[in-house]
């Protein structure tokens, strides 16, 4: 079981988003911890070690590091402008 580590970036996205969508991107944060490659996620392409997740308009952009068990919450954010600030 991996351990989820959410940036400060990441907790000041989950804040702005309205609370219906906060509520279900919190419950996919929670089973990535037992599921890092859930069949949903998509690596980046061009970014090392880097995935993303989608929830309706909204994505999650994480990173695994499977020597440590580690799952890092990177960006949260809508689809129009989360790749931007990466």
């Amino acid at each position: 079981m991996h351990k989820v580590k959410i940036s400060e970036d990441a907790i000041k996205d989950l804040a702005k988003i309205p609370l219906r969508y906060a509520n279900r991107i919190d419950i996919e944060i929670l089973k990535l911890a037992e599921d890092p490659r859930p069949r949903e996620c998509v690596k980046l392409k061009g970014k090392r070690n880097l995935y993303r997740i989608r929830i309706g308009m909204y994505r999650i952009i994480y990173s695994i590091h499977d020597d440590c068990l580690i799952v890092k919450i990177i960006k949260i954010g809508q689809r129009k402008d989360i790749y931007r600030k990466i």
